[in-house]
């Protein structure tokens, strides 16, 4: 199982400066991914944007928003977007995509919350065209830029039925999100069973999130958890913030854990912005 990271685009003030060195160092370790998580409506530094600073100071590590709320961006945008970031970056881009749960992500961006799934299927479906050359409205031209790539690579995150028939359609697996092991395992045989049953080749890519903290970090890691996902409400919140793996031991247990059920990768993100974290979660997972 490969071992990415993540990078602290969304906790509160993480300065530019600290985001690439944090790219780079994690770029050296020997990561395989660098992650993020964000969302419109929160005080976050925007994924695609990141990605394409941290391609110019690193060489080999892979980049994943996971997830970025797709339906709330027009798709030729998004599609131009990911684009550029994949040719910028040599194609190291895999983009992560969901439909999300923040209804002021939408409000914010003038879309339709309540209909967002429909607009996710449609909307997978237009960024492979977009991706292709095709015009995505009639008398329009090509949203994206001719560089002779096939694309972007998705994976599809959410834990539902559609979710599952999204990565059999669209993509080329699926990301369980901040969801535990024990959770993880029964949509892991799911998303397999669908793709075989599809008649897919080979086997989906299964990815995973967790998050980490280490050092003397708690109270930092548990406070930016919390606000982070107030919107849920103070239970949920809570135990979110109580997930977080903050000791080597709960780190190491959690790997384990993961390959133990198949996941190809799980990505530990941080909550706490301090560039060391990358060092001594290498030395803990690598």
């Amino acid at each position: 199982m490969e071992i990415g990271i993540g990078i602290p685009n969304s906790v509160r003030g993480t300065t530019g400066a600290q985001l690439l060195e944090w790219a780079r160092r994690a770029d050296a370790a020997g990561f395989s991914t660098l992650a993020s998580i964000g969302a419109v409506s929160y005080p976050s530094y925007e994924e695609l944007t990141v990605f394409a600073a941290a391609g110019a100071v690193t060489e080999r590590i892979r980049f994943l928003p996971n997830v970025l709320i797709a339906p709330a961006r027009s798709t030729a945008e998004l599609a131009k977007q990911a684009a550029t970031v994949q040719e910028l970056t040599g194609g190291r881009l895999t983009l992560g995509l969901g439909v999300g749960w923040r209804e002021a992500d939408y409000t914010l961006t003038g879309r339709d919350f309540a209909g967002r799934g429909r607009l996710f299927d449609q909307q997978l479906a237009d960024l492979r065209r977009a991706w292709a050359g095709e015009p995505l409205v009639e008398g329009t031209r090509s949203a994206t830029p001719e560089t002779g790539s096939p694309g972007v690579p998705v994976l599809v995150g959410g834990n539902t039925d559609a979710a599952i028939r999204r990565t059999v359609e669209h993509g080329i697996g699926w990301t369980a999100g901040g969801l535990p092991p024990e959770a993880t395992a029964p949509f892991v045989e799911r998303v397999r069973a669908a793709w075989a049953e599809a008649g897919r080749e080979g086997s989906p890519r299964i990815a995973a999130l967790n998050y980490f903290a280490l050092g003397d970090t708690e109270e930092q890691s548990r406070a930016y958890l919390l606000d982070y996902y107030e919107p849920m409400g103070r239970e949920a919140a809570e135990y979110i913030a109580g997930s977080a793996h903050r000791s080597p031991q709960a780190i190491k247990e959690v790997i384990a854990a993961f390959a133990e059920i198949g996941v190809d990768e799980l990505i530990l993100d941080p909550t706490v912005s301090d560039p060391a974290q990358v060092e001594m979660l290498a030395e803990v997972a690598l």
